[in-house]
């Protein structure tokens, strides 16, 4: 078994677009039409698990603790900020360096360096 997919409601498919391709660098994997809008899924290079960014769950609650991995926290840092985020650290911590951030529909994030 493999987690394909994790959904992330979003209110605006063109602002979490910019923000995911932008400051997170992820690419598009899926673009397509979709009875309720577009299915539209982001990932990391290489990644296997896609984010569904979902604008059709208005009622949906943001997401939290989805857990990121980086190889230097310092430059998506810097990269979040630049675009407007409010991230904080990167921390050290007993179980290693950390950043956490909110996407700007309120998702929360822990960023690990690996």
């Amino acid at each position: 078994m493999e987690i394909s997919t994790v959904t992330i409601p979003v209110s605006d498919q063109e602002k979490a677009l910019a923000f995911y391709i932008g400051p997170l660098g992820m690419g598009i994997r899926t673009d397509n039409p979709f009875p309720m809008g577009r299915w539209l899924t982001v990932a990391p290079e290489g990644g296997t698990t896609t984010l569904l960014l979902a604008s059709w769950f208005p009622d949906m609650a943001p997401i939290g603790g989805l857990i990121l991995t980086v190889p230097d926290l310092d430059d998506l840092a810097d990269r979040l900020r630049a675009a407007g985020t409010d991230a904080e650290g990167p921390t050290d911590e007993p179980w290693g360096r950390q950043l956490l951030f909110q996407d700007p529909f309120g998702n929360g994030y822990v960023v690990s360096q690996g």
